[in-house]
């Protein structure tokens, strides 16, 4: 049965759609009278939207082929279906020249999932050969051309009617970045062992269950690593050790920028996931949590030229990757097989109108992007900065107001940190090796770590030190607990052969590698982790802690977990228990930075005496007043911060904070500051046990103090 361009094929449902011309809008877009479909391709010759009753079906309900005169503005093809709505299951066909080595691979035998689908159905699979754009089966891999129908995927897309949802009064926290105190968490990994005691574990549900957990630790961001919709089954390996298939449990190969994926969530998949974030969401912002999203925009899951044509490969190639110049290979500065090219126009405004989605229908609050760097790179891979998207990023009028930080390197060895345009803050890569480095006992940092302590003014001069997103670990790389428990990375589970991972961890194992029940040893871990907490705490710019490291978390030397959806991988919540002293060491250091905002300033340090009683706003020391060393054999420091600032006369006075740090082998003994009509009063001493390595009652203090090696004190004046 045809009618104009309506192919009814499903005797089964005898509902005729009416279909008219529609208008050029990206997405499916619902309103009173049905849905507008708009795709962009501008190298096809043949584009067709096709309708599914049920997300399981592998035969269409209805087929539309898209006229291109009538149904076609620009590059942008377009169909409006009447009396359809929220909930239709779609997807795209996309017809033309399949030329790999010309950087063509359509295919009408595939259909595609809608680059602006806000949910995707089902799950992917990748064992089934009918989701590649070439014959498997063939020698001459992605050269030849496979016609077997992808429609047999459950993976459909969904119309979203996100009209229907009541947001109630919910508005955006709006943390300042000085008062932000970053967690960084998988969704799934955060809760899923058994030992969480709770109900939905794995979820977004899961996280809310947590939430009085995480008001006690005293974070108030979650970010949260990728939930843009991916495919854990997507690693073809098995664990060498177990014979598991080894998971995706990470997701940073996004395969839609506006769908939620349905892994984190109770349902179907069928779109229920979509509100069942929003509802996550609301209930984070009436507990007073901001929601940052680590998003990827750098690369998709369809991986190099042997992975899936499931979406952006299908619909034009050659316009959303950077191509090498045999254009059947894709340039790969991501380090997972392809590269999003990022600033072509069509790209640009793809990421933008996703991150506008995010911000206005899903109401996050901000953005961790990963290798932000290649978002500043032109299609040559060279590095513009200011005239890429990053700033169209930074200036766009609904984003704004959102947290923006930036990953300022790529697989591909670019490194820009402190080179990303006005509106952006940044992991600051280089204050968590200093760091490292200097707790391990490693010699000339003295003034590096002084610097970064400070804020790192060297690379955020020009912007605030709050640009400075502070950490220790996070998902890259070891636990903070491995990170003093491991010489060397253990990987071997990963089926990589210990290769994958970086090999520059700065750890240290203090006499055995791994686990053990020495008790020497472990008090020295502890002791470390708690320096490495401190001095996250006190240093100028916005701190960030990895899940689990408040109480010891183990990898097992594993330094490059994305594959291991396993319980040695999952928050192992016992550990609470049995490191519940480093647990409420963590929670009263972060209460202490909220505390004292001497420790939060939005300038830097000047150095001057404003007051004219000889004290500037930081002094460095050294075991002698006035006397820091910053030579190459060095291992301690200490400094001063005035509690009062006058640079910023609108907050009130504070504590005056003296901190010493000594990582020599052998104890020091640090001359004090005078002080007039004032004390000095120790709040933490890292070399003690718990509870006195933080007094909740300060205790006065002589003109000098032996700070122990390893170990770091903070006092306040009174």
């Amino acid at each position: 049965m045809k009618n104009s361009n309506f192919y009814y094929n499903n005797p089964d449902n005898s509902v005729l759609l009416k279909s008219s011309r529609g208008y050029p809008k990206l997405g499916a877009i619902v309103d009173s009278g049905g849905v507008n479909f708009g795709i962009f391709t501008k190298n096809s010759t043949k584009v067709i939207l096709e309708l599914y009753q049920n997300f399981y079906d592998d035969i269409p309900s209805h087929v539309f082929e898209l006229d291109p005169i009538k149904n076609k503005t620009g590059d942008i093809w377009h169909i409006y279906i009447h009396n359809i709505k929220h909930g239709q299951f779609y997807g795209w066909r996309v017809d033309g020249v399949y030329d790999p080595i010309n950087g063509l691979r359509f295919n009408k035998y595939k259909l595609l999932s809608d680059p602006y689908a806000k949910a995707i159905s089902g799950s992917y699979n990748w064992d089934e050969d009918s989701v590649y754009g070439y014959d498997k089966k063939s020698s001459l891999l992605d050269l030849s051309f496979s016609t077997i129908d992808s429609a047999k995927s459950p993976t459909k897309s969904v119309v979203i009617d996100d009209s229907v949802y009541d947001w109630e009064d919910d508005v955006h926290p709006r943390i300042p970045l000085k008062d932000l105190i970053i967690y960084e968490m998988n969704v799934r990994l955060f809760t899923m062992n058994p030992n969480s005691n709770i109900k939905n574990r794995g979820t977004f549900d899961g996280i809310i269950e947590k939430l009085s957990y995480l008001k006690d630790l005293g974070v108030n961001a979650v970010e949260l690593m990728p939930i843009f919709e991916f495919n854990p089954n997507s690693i073809i390996r098995n664990n060498p050790i177990t014979g598991e298939k080894l998971k995706d449990v990470w997701g940073y190969n996004p395969l839609a920028f506006f769908a939620v994926t349905g892994n984190y969530s109770n349902g179907l998949k069928i779109g229920e996931q979509v509100f069942l974030f929003k509802d996550f969401v609301k209930a984070l912002h009436k507990e007073g949590f901001e929601i940052i999203l680590d998003v990827v925009y750098n690369h998709t899951g369809e991986g190099n030229e042997l992975g899936p044509t499931l979406s952006f490969r299908g619909i034009d190639n050659s316009v959303y990757y950077i191509l090498s110049k045999n254009k059947r290979y894709y340039e790969n500065y991501s380090g997972c097989g392809n590269t999003f090219n990022c600033n072509n126009t069509v790209v640009k405004n793809l990421i933008i109108d996703s991150l506008r989605y995010w911000v206005t229908e899903m109401h996050v609050d901000g953005f961790r992007f990963d290798l932000a760097s290649i978002l500043g790179r032109d299609s040559n891979g060279n590095w513009i900065g200011d005239l890429s998207l990053l700033k169209d990023i930074a200036e766009d009028p609904i984003i704004s107001g959102s947290k923006l930080i930036a990953e300022g390197w790529d697989a591909a060895g670019g490194y820009f940190l402190g080179a990303f345009p006005e509106g952006w803050a940044e992991w600051n890569g280089k204050f968590r090796d200093s760091v490292r480095k200097f707790v391990r006992g490693d010699m000339g940092l003295t003034g590096e770590i002084a610097c970064r302590i400070a804020g790192s003014e060297d690379l955020y001069g020009n912007k605030s030190p709050m640009a400075s997103v502070n950490f220790i670990t996070s998902h890259d790389g070891f636990t903070m607990w491995d990170l003093v428990s491991y010489n060397n990375k253990h990987n071997e589970e990963n089926g990589e052969n210990n290769q994958d991972g970086t090999n520059d961890n700065y750890s240290f194992n203090y006499g055995i590698e791994g686990e053990t029940n020495n008790l020497d040893i472990l008090k020295v871990r502890k002791q470390q982790i708690k320096n490495f907490f401190t001095i996250l705490m006190i240093s100028q710019g916005t701190p960030m802690i990895y899940m689990g490291d408040e109480f010891c978390r183990t990898q097992y030397g594993n330094n490059n977990a994305y594959c291991q959806d396993t319980i040695k991988n999952w928050v192992d919540w016992k550990r609470k228990d049995d490191f519940s002293d480093i647990f409420q060491f963590v929670r009263k250091v972060i209460n202490f930075r909220k505390i004292h905002h001497t420790l939060r300033r939005e300038h830097f340090f000047t150095g001057k005496d404003y007051s004219g009683d000889g004290i500037p706003d930081i002094t460095w020391h050294g075991i002698k007043l006035n006397q820091p060393d910053f030579s190459y054999y060095s291992k301690s420091l200490a400094f001063m911060i005035s509690g009062i600032d006058f640079v910023n006369q609108n907050v009130p006075p504070d504590n005056d904070i003296y901190v010493a740090l000594n990582f020599y082998e052998k104890d020091l003994s640090f001359e004090l500051p005078f002080l007039n009509n004032k004390s000095w009063f120790r709040v933490i001493d890292t070399y003690f046990d718990s509870p006195d390595d933080f007094l909740d009652f300060p205790q006065k203090v002589s003109n000098n103090y032996i700070v122990k090696t390893k170990s770091i004190i903070v006092l306040i004046s009174k």
